[in-house]
């Protein structure tokens, strides 16, 4: 099997956080949290891993403006050569500390909009003003000359909100809009029946895929790993119409990435394949990065796709799209297991349930797409 490479790697430098987020993975809160990495455990380790990998590393929490050592630990990677990129939720930013921020390294920050207005942001996030609090926070970044994205987890409270979300994404000035489909892991597992079903699922990917064509913006789905599925069964002349972005499809080579291109660190120095697969390969404290990446047994079942079962084990897309499997393991104890929210058929497979899936229309999630 040929050596995995990573590309990116999320680290949770604290699960301190000033929302509680209704699908918060890490169920984070205010804290404290015992045995989190020090500064010099921070520094030790992001050298580490710029000396076997050059990956995109995400700084995440929690939020991770309320570590103190944040801009050290972001200059200590952009000064090894690595691309350092930032998840808050804006509220805490300023426009001095995005100019700080971006003067450390930091190449993009993501901010998450759950709603295009203000009632159900701020429901999924827990505090009254959050929603606020993120505007705020891309206003500073603008300032600061600090590039953003947008980021949405979609669930059926907020599924008829999405195009109007990617509308206000392109009005702000993101960079690009990603969208999330819900895992249901820590806090979001009290929202499991929020999850969009197999067919909605497969619908709204087919809107955002369309969207994807005219947008002034990078679009990403995560996540959705059958998004891959989807772009390939495009015919050659709709790729052509991804214009500017055309080479997202070329870079993004597949869809699940857990073990296999990206791996989770967790406050505490725990590697996982993400940072939604709760499930402990090592620990940095004890073991080299690189060896745990290269050795770790779940890691190497993860990239032995004949081990997959059930449809995605007979699936034509496996190694492109390769099913969520973090919401495999938690709808059924089985990472391997087929993913749950896919309604497509492997050829071969006598089903109906792969047909007929049109594509959503702004008018079918409730209100009109943009542009119309």
């Amino acid at each position: 099997m040929k050596r995995a490479e990573l590309r990116m790697l999320a680290w949770e430098v604290t699960r301190r956080c000033n929302l509680s987020c209704l699908h918060c993975r890490a169920s984070a809160q205010d804290g404290p949290y015992p045995g989190e990495l020090s500064t010099e455990e921070a520094l030790a380790f992001i050298e580490e891993v710029a000396s076997f990998a050059a990956p995109v590393v995400i700084l995440t929490g929690g939020e991770p403006l309320l570590r103190p050592d944040i801009l050290q630990i972001a200059e200590r990677g952009s000064a090894l050569g690595l691309r350092m990129v930032m998840a808050p939720n804006g509220t805490l930013l300023t426009t001095e500390l995005a100019r700080e921020l971006r003067e450390a390294g930091i190449q993009r920050i993501s901010i998450s909009l759950d709603g295009a207005r203000r009632g159900t942001h701020d429901a999924f996030r827990g505090v009254p003003g959050a929603f606020e609090g993120a505007l705020g926070g891309i206003r500073c970044a603008k300032e600061a000359g600090l590039p953003f994205q947008i980021n949405t987890t979609v669930t059926r409270r907020n599924l008829q909100e999405l195009p109007r979300i990617v509308e206000l994404a392109q009005r702000l000035g993101a960079e690009a809009h990603h969208m999330f489909m819900l895992v249901p892991t820590g806090r979001g597992k009290e929202m499991r029946a929020e999850a969009i079903s197999a067919e909605e699922y497969e619908r709204t990917l087919h809107w955002y895929r369309e969207q994807q064509l005219r947008s002034p913006i990078h679009l990403k789905a995560t996540c959705a790993p059958h998004y891959q599925r989807i772009l390939r069964q495009c015919g050659p002349g709709e790729r052509k119409g991804f214009g500017q972005h055309r080479q997202v499809f070329e870079r993004t080579t597949r869809g699940c990435l857990a073990g296999t291109a990206f791996c989770f660190v967790s406050h505490v120095g725990d590697v996982q394949p993400c940072g939604y697969l709760e499930l402990t390969c090592g620990n940095i404290r004890r073991e080299p990065l690189p060896s745990i990446w290269e050795g770790a047994g779940l890691f190497k079942e993860l990239r032995d796709f004949r081990r997959y079962k059930g449809r995605c084990g007979r699936c034509e897309f496996r190694a492109v799209c390769g099913g969520c499997r973090a919401r495999a393991y938690e709808m059924t104890g089985d990472y391997l297991e087929e993913e749950p929210l896919c309604s497509y058929e492997p050829k071969g497979v006598s089903s109906d349930r792969s047909r007929g899936h049109g594509l959503l229309s702004g008018e079918d999630l409730g209100v009109r797409c943009p542009g119309k």
